[in-house]
């Protein structure tokens, strides 16, 4: 566990791009920037219910002399940094909870019954606080070249999520290329996982409905086999869509729930399967709802059954912008040292990042969180980070912000 006597970001020498006043500023910061992290961690808040995480980030970026503004509703910040026209970077954090009961035994666990940060968003939102402190500071020393945009993002975890909200609300506007972090408890601590290209899987969500004449299982003949029906389309719906696809579209169709009837020598008149359908190929994820309609309604007209199909968009796949990896991935090797910056794997999990990324150029990394001897992955209420890492990631952000400003 961190202990506050221990530095959150290395201290380096003179050789740091960073003037040698934003190292001490961050050393002397530490024990701030971890007490706001366990506040938001210890205060968690659902998908469109983050008005209390939106207002903290609020005063605490007015106490650096920056305007913050909250975007309708209230649950999302823009915040501005800087001066002029050309080049504008926007550095985007989610701040949403999970619907995850807490488990931990640590002063700073959720005080919000069934909700809990088990993905690092509190940590995002705290390094993006103090990455916009610092850059307030460059600011006011006439060393920031460029604008800079803060992004606070509601509702990362929920369809429909909080990106396209925050590009409504001029998240976007005149800006010329954007940059996240992700928590990886895999990487760690001290390390910056990057890579041009998909990164993400598009992830949308696949429902089924399937509704016949039921009856007794003695008689199949007589009804219409709905379990058997549902089996279908479990199995082979995924392979028929993996002959129609392109492999190299990294399609990936599993379904998560199926329910159907509940006597065992009955055969029920209605049933539904529901799953997601991921890909990494972003013409493919374009295209793939109407090629999933018809192989279901094809497979299950052969059962005699009739279906009622729901394909619900979520999120696009993050493909990572070839020169905004670049940029990310320099400043990452001139903050951290290059020996802390390696490639990262492809992920078919989904992140509404992508939808930025379908406007402006940009990349996401993963951010090293892991702690020696854990094997937690995100999502778990046991989750939790080394907090060394928030400092780790406000000097990659700034040392971004400063070189994309640059270029």
């Amino acid at each position: 566990m961190f202990s506050e006597s221990e530095p959150l970001s290395p201290r380096v020498g003179s050789n740091d791009p960073l003037p040698d006043m934003l190292t001490g500023w961050l050393n002397k910061n530490e024990p701030d920037l971890v007490k706001m992290r366990r506040y938001i961690h210890a205060h968690p808040e659902l998908s469109g219910f983050e008005q209390g995480t939106a207002a903290f980030v609020a005063e605490r970026l007015r106490e650096a002399g920056l305007e913050p503004r909250l975007i309708p509703g209230g649950n999302g910040v823009l915040c501005d940094i800087g001066e002029g026209d050309e080049p504008f970077v926007a550095l985007r954090a989610d701040m949403d909870a999970l619907p995850i009961t807490d488990p931990k035994d640590v002063p700073y666990h959720s005080t919000v019954e069934g909700a809990c940060h088990a993905c690092g968003h509190d940590v995002h939102t705290t390094i993006l606080i103090g990455a916009g402190q610092m850059l307030a500071h460059l600011h006011e020393q006439g060393q920031l070249p460029g604008r800079v945009r803060l992004v606070f993002q509601p509702s990362e975890e929920k369809f429909p999520s909080g990106a396209p909200v925050m590009m409504r609300a001029g998240a976007l506007d005149d800006v010329s290329s954007i940059y996240a972090f992700h928590c990886d408890p895999k990487l760690p601590c001290g390390m910056i996982g990057v890579r041009s290209g998909p990164l993400t899987a598009a992830s949308d969500m696949l429902e089924v409905v399937l509704k016949g004449r039921g009856g007794h299982t003695s008689r199949p003949h007589l009804t219409t086999d709905l379990v058997h029906a549902l089996s279908r389309v479990v199995v082979d719906v995924p392979a028929l869509l993996d002959r129609r696809l392109d492999p190299r579209t990294g399609c990936a169709v599993v379904f998560g729930a199926i329910n159907a009837g509940s006597a065992a020598n009955a055969i029920p008149q209605e049933g539904s399967v529901r799953g997601t359908v991921r890909m990494l190929d972003r013409d493919a994820w374009k295209t793939v709802p109407d090629l999933v309609t018809q192989i279901v309604n094809d497979v299950v007209r052969a059962t005699g059954a009739e279906a009622e199909v729901t394909y619900t968009r979520g999120v696009p796949p993050v493909i990572n912008d070839r020169v905004a990896t670049a940029v990310f991935a320099g400043a990452a090797a001139a903050a951290l040292g290059e020996s802390a910056v390696v490639e990262t794997p492809v992920s078919m999990g989904g992140e509404d990042f992508s939808w930025y990324l379908e406007q402006v150029p940009g990349s996401m990394a993963r951010l090293g969180v892991g702690r020696p001897g854990e094997h937690l992955d995100i999502h778990q209420g046991e989750f939790d980070v080394d907090e060394r890492a928030i400092g780790h990631g406000i000097r990659v952000l700034v040392h971004t912000a400063l070189a994309a400003c640059s270029s």
